[in-house]
């Protein structure tokens, strides 16, 4: 974990109030993994409080970062300002990524993501190893779809129906039949609740990466806690931080 003034490369529109970042940070690329996140700061110091962002592509030749974010509030309205030759200081990489290891050559992995929990499958399929499955869900119009075809088979769910299949990600899956041995997910509570609870059904191995408003985005606050089935260490309850623990998780690990 590093505090350092990231250079911009490039930024662009994506779709509707997303935007791709690529900055250059060295050190964090160097670092990084496929489900971690990064913190950046505003220039506006009124803004005390860093916006957390998942990472999703890591160029270590390059020593760069891809961050895909969706305009929510004054912080990302900012940085959907920012353009090449600027710069901005950044703290990562932060959490716990998606564990590699639980991949493998002959395992059938499904990767799943929903909405803004799109960008960080990018890098986990790039890099993980298995038969790849990728389901993507949306509201309507796709994006970073070209990444996800380029690293393994797609299959898209859209709520009303005007690409793939109609409705979730589950729906797709149920949809195409879909088999795997190990889930990896990250998207919105509800897409995690009914996946964990497919999983289970199933018995297959799911993971699943969190969403959390965070402050410190280092475990300091306990801002983003969640019940847990074991007792923290930390706090010496069942809650686990989302930002220090997670934020991926083994989905039987935390009530969603």
């Amino acid at each position: 974990m590093k505090k350092t003034t990231a250079a911009i490369i490039s930024q662009e529109r994506i779709g509707e109030g997303i935007y791709s970042l690529w900055l250059g940070a060295e050190e964090i690329a160097e670092a990084a993994a496929p489900g971690q996140f990064v913190s950046l700061y505003c220039h506006d110091h009124s803004r005390l409080l860093p916006r957390p962002i998942s990472i999703c592509e890591i160029d270590r030749e390059k020593g760069a970062i891809r961050l895909v974010y969706r305009v929510a509030g004054k912080g990302t309205a900012e940085f959907s300002g920012l353009s090449a030759g600027g710069s901005i200081e950044v703290l990562g990489p932060l959490g716990n990524g998606f564990p590699l290891e639980r991949g493998g050559e002959e395992k059938k992995l499904l990767l799943i993501g929903g909405g803004i929990g799109v960008p960080p499958i990018v890098e986990l399929a790039k890099q993980i190893q298995g038969k790849k499955q990728i389901v993507a869900g949306y509201r309507d119009a796709l994006f970073l779809d070209q990444e996800l075809r380029a690293a393994g088979k797609l299959y898209v769910a859209t709520e009303d129906g005007s690409i793939g299949t109609k409705g979730t990600v589950l729906d797709a899956i149920r949809e195409q039949n879909l088999e795997a041995d190990v889930i990896f997910a990250c998207g919105p509570t509800p897409m995690l609740r009914a996946l964990k609870e497919y999983a289970l059904e199933k018995g297959i191995e799911c993971w699943i990466s969190m969403e959390e408003r965070m402050a410190c985005g280092v475990g300091a606050c306990l801002g983003c806690v969640c019940k847990s089935a074991e007792t923290d260490d930390h706090s010496h309850v069942k809650n686990k931080r989302i930002c220090k623990d997670g934020p991926v998780f083994l989905a039987t690990e935390v009530e969603v």
